[in-house]
């Protein structure tokens, strides 16, 4: 390693971890939503379909959509707050 390669390393306090990287990644904004939305759906879906095992609620797609719905808001407003 000559005077070149030591002079254009990093030192250690310039080196990033993966925390800073992540808090200082802007990302975009439509894939959570849409991970957000893809996530609701299906957990409303084990939900909806484990309570209908039980006999608690009745298996169809408007309870799957409402309890789906529910969690997207909810889980936007925690995450936004």
């Amino acid at each position: 390693m000559d005077v070149r390669d030591a002079a254009e390393a990093p030192s250690m306090s310039e080196k990033k971890g993966v925390r800073e990287g992540v808090e200082e990644s802007a990302g975009d904004p439509r894939l959570v939503l849409l991970l957000n939305a893809v996530l609701s759906t299906w957990f409303a879906w084990t939900v909806v379909w484990g309570a209908d095992l039980l006999n608690l609620l009745e298996y169809s797609l408007t309870n799957v959509a409402t309890l789906a719905l529910i969690l997207f808001a909810l889980t936007y407003v925690v995450v936004l707050r």
